[in-house]
């Protein structure tokens, strides 16, 4: 289990976050919502270490993570997709998919069958390069890079941004299997209500840093959370 402790963050003396909690549990969905600019990335970089905190607690499986750099953090089973992707343009496919190897011990550096049975459409894009793809085949090859990795908590980051309808819904129903295996804890960054509403088990809502709203996603209320996403 993730649990995230009243974390300040700073870049500078602009303060990012004040005293952000949330919690992310193997085979649910933890949703964090909000409008650009109020720190869900932020709190995104923090959990996956590519942003130190200034106080608060990160424990991840009953050990406190806080310190801990983000090598260390993918070594035990965080994988962080980014907003933007970061896929490597002039790799391909399966380079791509084989940086992912990094975090693993020799003997388990391969890629499973599952990660083209999520993704079918990358087992016939092996040999293409990255920058080739479009946005939606990119987001799915990060998606799957990720999950080279063997994740136990998968941080995504604005998943859908960009990206065409059909693909939408392929990466909804790749996080609803995901999370339906049980072993996997997923934080989902989103600004679309419908599609946190259809995954979200647990989510929080932020606002100017801080959380202004959080509960289970049964009893998410669309006209209180829209308030904080509307544009």
């Amino acid at each position: 289990m993730l649990n995230v402790d009243r974390i300040d963050l700073f870049y500078g003396a602009s303060q990012a976050l004040k005293k952000v909690s949330i919690d992310a549990e193997p085979g649910k969905v933890t949703c964090v919502m909000g409008r650009n600019g109020v720190g869900k990335t932020s709190l995104m970089r923090a959990i996956a270490g590519h942003q130190t905190v200034a106080s608060g607690g990160v424990t991840w499986q009953d050990e406190s993570i806080v310190k801990m750099a983000s090598y260390e953090r993918a070594r035990r089973g965080i994988a962080y997709v980014p907003q933007g992707r970061d896929i490597f343009s002039q790799l391909t496919v399966l380079e791509n998919l084989k940086v992912g190897f990094g975090m693993l011990p020799k003997s388990e550096r391969k890629i499973s069958e599952e990660i083209y049975e999520l993704f079918p459409v990358l087992k016939t894009m092996l040999k293409r390069r990255g920058g080739d793809l479009s946005g939606g085949q990119q987001q799915q090859l990060a998606i799957a890079r990720a999950l080279v990795t063997k994740p136990k908590l998968l941080i995504l980051d604005e998943p859908t941004e960009g990206i065409q309808p059909s693909i939408i819904k392929d990466i909804q129903r790749v996080i609803s299997l995901l999370r339906d295996r049980g072993d996997m804890a997923i934080v989902l960054v989103e600004q679309y209500f419908d599609f946190a509403k259809a995954l979200a088990d647990l989510y929080v809502v932020m606002d100017r840093g801080e959380v202004v709203l959080a509960g289970e996603g049964k009893d998410m209320q669309e006209e209180e959370v829209r308030r904080y996403i509307a544009v």
